[in-house]
C-alpha cells in the first residue's frame, strides 16, 4: 500500500512509522524541506522504551510526490483541513484516512471530496514528537477504524493488518460517528479545565468543585450522543463505555473513578487544550466542547457547561489579560461556568 502522510506532527509521524514498519511504502509532507524528495530513516520508541526505525520518503509539497498515492492520512488539525483538502484536489478519488480529535473532520472531508471513500481514524495511543522529529509513544493505546464513505470496507482491513504487524492495537468500528463521538467523550476529560486554568488534570479531580464542571460536560455529551442513537464504544486503550457508566454514579465514586482514568490516561503528556493556550494559539475546543454545544442544539439537549468551556478557551487563547485572569483561580472558572 502506498501512503502519503499530510501533516507531520506526532500523530502523523506516528501513523507513518506504523504503516512503514508493517510493510507500507510511505511518504510524508515536511513542508519547508530544503529537497522536494529524499529518504531518511524515521524512528519511534515505544512505551516498553525499545526503539524502533522505518525508512520513509519526505516530500516538500503534495506535488512533490510521486504520482496518485493508494490512502492520504489527512493529520493536520482541524482548522488546517481546508487547505489540506486543497491541496488534494488534484487527485479528487483517492482515499483519505481522517484522524483528528472531536467532530466534524468526516463531514468536512464528505463535503470537499464528495467522489472519494473516507475512513475515520480515532488514534488513542499518547504520543510527543521529540526535537529531532522522532516520536516517543507514551502510552499504549492504538487505531479505531471506521468507514464514513464510500467504498472503504476492504481498505479499512488492509490498512488495520499493516498497523497491527507494527504492534499497534487497530479495532475496527462499524459506526464511524459512534466512534469519533466516543473518542471525542474521552477527549474531554481533564482538557479544557486544564488549558483554562493552567493546572494538570490530576489537580483539577483533586479539587470537588472542579470535578462538578468535568461531571458536567460529560453528561451532557453523553446526553447529546443518546440523543443522536449513537453508542458509547471501546477503543483500544480507551474503555469510553466504564467512563460513560462512572459518570452514572454517585458523585464519590464517579470523581475516583474518572480520577483513575484520568491518571492513566495520558502517559504524562499535557492536554492539547493547555499545550495551545499557554502558546496562544488557535485550539481544536470548537469540535470538541464546541461539538457538544452544536449537537445539543440540533437535538433539544441542554448543554450549558460545554458552550461556556468552548467560549473560555478561545478567550482565553486569543487574550494574555484572560489567561492570566483564570491562571490558578479556579473559583473564577466555577463563578463562570456553574450555574
Amino acid at each position: 500500500m502506498r501512503v502519503l502522510i499530510v501533516g507531520a506532527g506526532a500523530v502523523g509521524s506516528f501513523l507513518g512509522w506504523a504503516i512503514a514498519v508493517g510493510g507500507g511504502e510511505v511518504s510524508m509532507v515536511r513542508r519547508g524541506s530544503s529537497v522536494s524528495v529524499r529518504e531518511e530513516p524515521f524512528g519511534v520508541v515505544r512505551p516498553d522504551g525499545s526503539a524502533s526505525e522505518a525508512r520513509v520518503k519526505i516530500v516538500a509539497s503534495v506535488d512533490a510526490a510521486m504520482g496518485a498515492p493508494d490512502l492520504v492520512v489527512v493529520a493536520v488539525k482541524q482548522y488546517d483541513l481546508p487547505a489540506a483538502f486543497e491541496s488534494l484536489r488534484g487527485w479528487p478519488r483517492v482515499p483519505i484516512l481522517t484522524v483528528q480529535n472531536g467532530v466534524g473532520a468526516e463531514e468536512a472531508a464528505r463535503a470537499a471530496r464528495p467522489g472519494a471513500p473516507v475512513l475515520a481514524g480515532s488514534v488513542t495511543a499518547s504520543v510527543e514528537r521529540n526535537a529531532d522529529g522522532s516520536v516517543r509513544w507514551l502510552r499504549r493505546g492504538g487505531l479505531g477504524l471506521a468507514v464514513a464513505q464510500g467504498a472503504g470496507d476492504e481498505l479499512v482491513r488492509q490498512l488495520s493488518t499493516i498497523v497491527a504487524a507494527a504492534g499497534v492495537p487497530v479495532r475496527i468500528l462499524p459506526d464511524a460517528a459512534a466512534m469519533k463521538w466516543s473518542k471525542l467523550v474521552s477527549n474531554l476529560v481533564g482538557n479544557a479545565t486544564s488549558g483554562l486554568l493552567d493546572l494538570d488534570p490530576a489537580s483539577i479531580y483533586r479539587d470537588g468543585a472542579l470535578f462538578d464542571i468535568e461531571h458536567a460536560q460529560l453528561r451532557e455529551a453523553l446526553a447529546v450522543m443518546r440523543a443522536k442513537r449513537l453508542r458509547a464504544v471501546a477503543l483500544p486503550g480507551a474503555p469510553v463505555p466504564l467512563l460513560a457508566l462512572a459518570t452514572s454514579l454517585p458523585a464519590p465514586l464517579a470523581r475516583a473513578v474518572l480520577a483513575r482514568v484520568v491518571g492513566s490516561a495520558r502517559g504524562g503528556k499535557d492536554p492539547s487544550l493547555r499545550g495551545a493556550v499557554k502558546l496562544g494559539a488557535p485550539t481544536e475546543v470548537g469540535w470538541l466542547n464546541g461539538a457538544v454545544a452544536r449537537g445539543g442544539a440540533e437535538t433539544g439537549v441542554p448543554t450549558p457547561v460545554n458552550a461556556a468551556l468552548a467560549r473560555l478557551v478561545d478567550e482565553v487563547a486569543a487574550h494574555e489579560g484572560r489567561r492570566a485572569w483564570f491562571r490558578h483561580r479556579p473559583d473564577r472558572l466555577r463563578t463562570e461556568v456553574l450555574p
